[in-house]
């Protein structure tokens, strides 16, 4: 994010928060992302909308993570899920869109 400029269009998609203790997917890679590297995350993301970078960010429907963008558009959308090893779990759940909109 450190090199866009106003007018860049910027689509984050970070590993999700998790919704509870037990989804643990937290990672594309063998580093975790945990709440300090989505901290990190979102004041990249304020930085970068300050300099007019239309910004979009996809996550979990979690109240840290409506407080780390507290400030931006935040609009909830529901997704499905046809994953889950209870499947009385699986289907539509309540995902966040974060939207800056650059000037």
């Amino acid at each position: 994010m450190s090199q866009t400029r106003r007018g860049d269009f910027v689509y984050a998609d970070p590993p999700y928060f998790p919704l509870t203790a037990t989804a643990s997917f937290t990672s594309y890679t063998k580093e975790d992302f945990g709440p300090e590297e989505h901290r990190e995350l979102a004041a990249l993301f304020a930085e970068a909308a300050r300099r007019g970078v239309r910004l979009m960010l996809s996550n979990s429907d979690m109240p840290f993570i409506r407080g780390l963008y507290r400030g931006f558009k935040i609009n909830t959308v529901q997704a499905r899920r046809a994953i889950n090893c209870d499947g009385t779990k699986r289907g539509a759940i309540n995902e966040l869109i974060v939207l800056a909109e650059g000037d």
